[in-house]
């Protein structure tokens, strides 16, 4: 997919939203979408072969077979009008999307739905998204942690069982962030933005029509709480518009009948941006 960004924070979404309507929002936002390049990230970071990168029988997620994804998303961020090109982004802004793909796997994981969870914890161990992970290596990014969670998967095990190695896994991404650096609070607005366009796929007419998006929006929002966490100049309410945002998720990353209207996501993203110190 060739990624699209939106900066809905940035444009102040909330006047936007202003005699639109929050029931319409999400019909009227996909509608009016128009592509930008992404971001330019730096040279030294493109894609690369990652070594012991070789899929596991996930891979049955990365061609649509497994969970009832969204189409398209399955190949691996393929083609497709919310896609990613990640391998333009900055180191930390590509590991906060990886994190967020990664995050949604491990909730669905340990809520009961490893079918749900396959195609989002592809991305730290497979060659598809070997351009997520390009130069976290030497910033201690240890892809055995994670192939360990996948072989967990692939052999039925429930999450009860491999805690441990999910724990590690998480705490393997937060070393790499601390070590990454970037700004959080420009990470935090990358992450607002993504959600914001992930969610307007995921819903059509107030149903999710795209699981896979709306799990991915979820753990968006996860790390961006993780990057507040992170500021030593972190106004009073952001964490709070961060935690306000995550439970217009009634579920977690788990799909339900009656989701939050995309209005109220994106006002709610686009708060969190105004909180934001500049």
């Amino acid at each position: 997919m060739t990624r699209t960004t939106k900066r809905w924070t940035a444009l102040g979404l909330g006047t936007a939203l202003l005699g639109t309507g929050l029931a319409a929002c999400g019909e009227q936002a996909a509608a009016d979408r128009t592509d930008q390049p992404a971001a330019q990230g730096e040279a030294e970071f493109a894609p690369e072969a990652v070594a012991d990168g070789a899929e596991t029988p996930l891979a049955a997620a990365a061609s649509g077979e497994m969970g009832g994804e969204g189409e398209g998303e399955g190949e691996g961020e393929g083609e497709g009008s919310a896609g990613h090109g990640v391998d333009a982004l900055p180191v930390p802004e590509r590991l906060a999307f990886m994190s967020g793909h990664v995050e949604a796997g491990l909730a669905l994981y340990r809520a009961g739905r490893p079918e749900m969870a396959a195609r989002h914890l592809l991305h730290p161990v497979s060659e598809t998204h070997a351009a997520e992970r390009a130069g976290l290596d030497p910033l201690g990014f240890e892809p055995a942690l994670f192939e360990e969670v996948s072989a967990a998967l692939d052999e039925g095990r429930p999450a009860t069982e491999v805690e441990p190695q999910l724990a590690a896994a998480e705490e393997n991404l937060a070393l790499v962030a601390e070590r990454a650096g970037g700004d959080p609070a420009e990470i935090i607005r990358f992450l607002m933005d993504t959600l914001a366009e992930e969610y307007q796929v995921a819903i059509t007419e107030g149903a999710i029509s795209d699981p896979g998006e709306y799990q991915d929006a979820y753990g968006f929002a996860v790390v961006a709480r993780d990057r507040a966490e992170a500021m030593t100049d972190a106004p009073d309410d952001l964490i709070a518009a961060i935690d306000e945002l995550i439970a217009m998720w009634p579920e977690g990353a788990v799909p339900v009948d009656e989701p939050t209207p995309v209005g109220r996501v994106l006002a709610q993203a686009s708060t969190v941006g105004f909180r934001l110190p500049e």
